[in-house]
């Protein structure tokens, strides 16, 4: 199972490190490790909330997850997407910008790459705090069968019977972000509501070709499967309601992605070591969500969600802190790491107290507004 589910990272990894070792010797080898290290430590929440969406997906997209997928994270994410980010912001052509990012340069010299995506984090932190501060909100303003921090989330998912309560939050974070951190409001102001403009869309379409997807199907493929197995059986989503699905997490990879690209500058200022150390750490992200599927990691340690979204709550938080305040990659990394560990060591007591039946006698649903969600 190990094999087979980490197969590809560990011979990518392999190819990365012996390709660096035999390029640029002992000190570029590192770079990759350490690159390697950061992208996983800053991601690990990631990979549970993708393994929540890949597991409503049918075998087909599931794949495409970890083949597609992996191609968009690796090359789109962590090499095109900063190339874009420089060129836009600095008012630069494709090929200007590639030029910058070959010629590398520190990041505290005016006018070189990393120096220029480093200008640009304040609307790149606007745009990815908000997306990941909706998926949050989203998530703790909704009533959930299970609840972790049981004292806290029962109040907000009460509250949160209030429409649209998602929305004005991240809104009035946004704002107070812009007017007291931001040297150019109006450009965070801008880019954060795009962010959540982005959130909403992606979302809505998702849960609505979701919905229909499921009506459409369910009886005719849980009828057969039933015929077939005996028992019941979950149907996987596919056409549309994947696609958007799919749709939705390379969006949200692209916001777990931003702290990582520009941390990974502090370290190194070559483009291409960047990518690759990046690149191989999402492909354990990759992993590590399959494997969570695959195993029913997420039905056997039911907070685990509930960790990773408060995790991401906080990533959120302090994207938003930095664009006026230096926050360390490290800072970041232990915080997710800590509500994960947090979450496990919780479900672990959880299964031991109620004997692995699961009954912990949960509070009854709220009423809610919406019927599906992607978060």
């Amino acid at each position: 199972m190990i094999l087979r589910t980490f197969g590809w990272s560990f011979a990518v990894t392999v190819i990365a490190l012996v390709g660096a070792f035999l390029l640029g010797g002992p000190t570029v080898f590192a770079l990759v490790l350490i690159l390697c290290v950061l992208e996983i430590s800053l991601s690990f929440d990631n990979a549970v909330v993708n393994a929540t969406i890949l597991e409503r997906m049918n075998p087909f997209w599931q794949k495409m997850f970890l083949t597609v997928g992996i191609l968009i994270a690796v090359f789109g994410m962590r090499l095109v997407f900063p190339l874009l980010l420089v060129g836009i912001t600095a008012s630069l052509g494709p090929i200007e910008a590639i030029r910058l990012a070959i010629e590398g340069g520190s990041i505290d010299e005016p006018g070189t790459y990393a120096y220029l995506l480093h200008e640009a984090h304040p609307a790149i932190a606007a745009y990815g705090g908000m997306f990941l501060m909706m998926l949050f909100l989203d998530f703790i303003f909704e009533s959930r069968e299970h609840t972790w921090l049981s004292w806290l989330e029962r109040p907000l998912a009460r509250i949160g019977k209030l429409d649209q309560l998602s929305v004005v939050v991240a809104t009035l974070a946004l704002t107070a972000a812009a007017y007291w951190l931001a040297e150019d409001p109006g450009t965070v102001m801008i880019s954060g509501a795009l962010g959540i403009v982005t959130y909403l869309l992606v979302n809505g379409l998702g849960s609505l070709f979701e919905a229909e997807a499921v009506v459409a199907a369910a009886d005719e493929t849980l009828h057969a499967e039933q015929e077939k197995s005996g028992g019941a059986s979950i149907v996987g989503v596919g056409g549309k309601a994947a696609f958007f699905l799919f749709l939705y997490l390379e969006v949200l990879d692209a916001s777990f992605s931003f702290d990582g690209v520009i941390g990974a500058f502090a370290i190194t200022q070559n483009i291409f070591i960047v990518a690759v150390g990046l690149g191989v750490g999402a492909m354990y992200i990759r992993s590590i969500t399959v494997y969570l599927v695959r195993q029913g990691t997420l039905d056997d340690y039911v907070y685990l969600e509930h960790g990773a979204h408060w995790a991401i709550g906080a990533l959120a938080t302090i994207l938003l802190v930095t664009i006026q305040y230096e926050v360390h990659e490290i800072i970041t990394g232990l915080i997710g790491v800590g509500f994960i560990g947090a979450a496990l060591i919780s479900s672990l007591l959880r299964n031991r107290k109620s004997g692995g039946d699961g009954d912990d006698h949960p509070e009854p649903a709220l009423p809610t507004t919406a019927n599906v969600r992607t978060s």
